[in-house]
């Protein structure tokens, strides 16, 4: 089961309509453009069409998948006493004092340059369950940080 937002469900399914509605479309005139040329045993045009199609139709199939398995998650019930999926957090790095947020997502919404981070990071798994004034000690690749909760929202 995958959790996300109203908003990644949202993004989700209008991804699914573009690949299905433009770029479907797209790639079928491009198969049939290749047929017209003739011989199909020797066409590149025909066969980069062809594996074009069966790439997209694998990724509707995933998307679709996903969407099928993804239940929503109504920010409206999030506590804001832990941090949990969707919450938004204020961190402090104890040793530099570095203050950053973050919103903890899907893996599928996760995107560091909204920051939001994915729920299955080592960082997002070290601030699950954690209060306001805790500090998480979590170990990344480069060694272990200590992040002060400062505050928590939705």
């Amino acid at each position: 089961m995958a959790y996300m937002s109203k908003e990644g469900f949202d993004k989700l399914r209008a991804e699914i309509k573009q690949l299905e509605e433009v770029e479907r479309p797209e790639v079928i005139r491009q198969i049939q453009e290749a047929r017209e040329k003739g011989d199909l045993s020797e066409n590149a045009e025909y066969d980069a069409a062809k594996e074009a199609q069966g790439k997209l139709e694998t990724k509707i199939a995933e998307l679709k998948a996903v969407l099928a398995d993804a239940k929503i998650i109504d920010t409206s019930k999030i506590q804001t006493e832990t941090i949990q999926i969707l919450s938004t957090v204020t961190l402090k790095n104890v040793k530099t004092g570095m203050e950053m947020t973050y919103t903890l997502v899907s893996e599928r919404e996760a995107n560091l340059k909204e920051n939001k981070i994915s729920v299955a990071t080592p960082i997002a798994q070290g601030l699950l369950g954690k209060r306001v004034g805790d500090i998480a000690k979590i170990t990344i690749p480069h060694g272990q940080i200590e992040l002060e909760v400062m505050n928590i929202t939705v």
